[in-house]
């Protein structure tokens, strides 16, 4: 019998310290600063579930220095639940240097050689908390090397025994795999263990060699990988929603872009808001369910972009249900 969930989302992986750039429409090499701001898809996920009230927490591993416990303390100052953070001595909190050739396309260079996200152990998981949790959300960073891909897995395993709801994104960096193939490699096993999966146009062509003009065959064959529902986000296009009733597509709101990053991070967290409160997993998602839940991850996903920078951007419950009123 799985006890009271005391945590809504609990994401586990990494939170980085992302280097913005001083202009937008410039490629890295031509952007002329930088500036450090919290970052890392996981931790976004779990900062934005606070802003729409849910309770949130953050498992992973920074380095036991200053940018470290500033993110630590970030997390903390958003209602996110800390107790999942470990601190190494020997490693430093990851980087990420992001330059914006245009409002909704971005470049990344990562900087963890390797970065203490990429060294979390099995034995450092907290395993009461990963059998809390309503929901656990990953991304594929943390797959691409050990011990962090061992971690991540067991973690998985440990929620999904506990009855808790598996979303996965899968969070693409090129440069941060061997190959595509390597890639694939790595992340196709991990599809077979969850409930949720996220991906965008790009990501659909990775995993099936297909393409949106094709995306109810390419996400018909995701599902009978495992999953129960596949969530493609299509930028200011919206999203497309398959499940075994079949699939939608839910039209993006037209807003004014000044910033995308962490969009993708926001309309999960608005997604998970919604499918904690049914019964995903016996497969009863009515089409109707999923339009109604794509909206609404929709609308959290465009508030993101309309403010520069992640977290600052993130809308509050009240801020999205008055969105969608008017």
């Amino acid at each position: 019998m799985v006890g009271i969930k005391e945590i809504d989302i609990t994401c586990l992986g990494e939170v980085l310290v992302d280097m913005f750039p001083a202009e937008i429409g410039r490629r890295l090499t031509e952007v002329s600063s930088f500036r450090p701001v919290p970052g890392g898809a996981p931790a976004n996920v779990a900062v934005a579930g606070s802003c729409l009230g849910l309770r949130t927490a953050f498992i992973g591993k920074v380095g036991d220095d200053a940018f470290g416990h500033h993110l630590a303390a970030i997390l903390k100052e958003n209602n996110v639940d800390v107790r999942g953070v470990c601190y190494d001595k020997d490693a430093r909190t990851g980087m990420a240097f992001i330059a914006m050739p245009d409002v909704n396309n971005y470049e990344i260079l990562f900087y963890r050689n390797p970065g203490a996200d990429m060294l979390l152990k099995t034995e450092e998981l907290d395993v009461n908390l990963l059998k809390a949790t309503k929901s656990l959300h990953f991304g594929s960073l943390s797959l691409a090397q050990e011990p962090s891909s061992g971690a991540t897995m067991e973690a998985v395993r440990v929620a999904k025994k506990a009855g808790s709801l598996i979303s996965f994104d899968v969070n693409y960096r090129p440069g941060l795999w061997e190959s595509p193939h390597d890639a694939r490699q790595r992340i196709m096993p991990a599809i077979s263990r969850i409930h949720i999966l996220k991906i965008n146009e790009m990501e659909l062509n990775l995993l099936t060699h297909d393409t949106v003009e094709n995306m109810e065959r390419a996400c018909r064959g995701l599902l009978d990988k495992g999953p129960k529902l596949v969530a493609v986000t299509l930028g200011p296009k919206g999203c497309y929603l398959y499940n075994p009733e079949g699939g939608v597509r839910i039209p993006g709101f037209e807003v004014k872009t000044v910033d995308a990053t962490g969009s993708g991070d926001a309309f999960i967290a608005g997604l998970l808001s919604r499918l904690i409160t049914v019964d995903i997993q016996s497969g009863r998602l009515t089409l109707n369910d999923l339009k109604r839940f794509g909206r609404y991850a929709n609308a959290v996903g465009a508030l993101t972009t309309q403010i520069k920078g992640v977290i600052p951007a993130l809308p509050s419950r009240e801020q999205v249900n008055d969105f969608l009123k008017k």
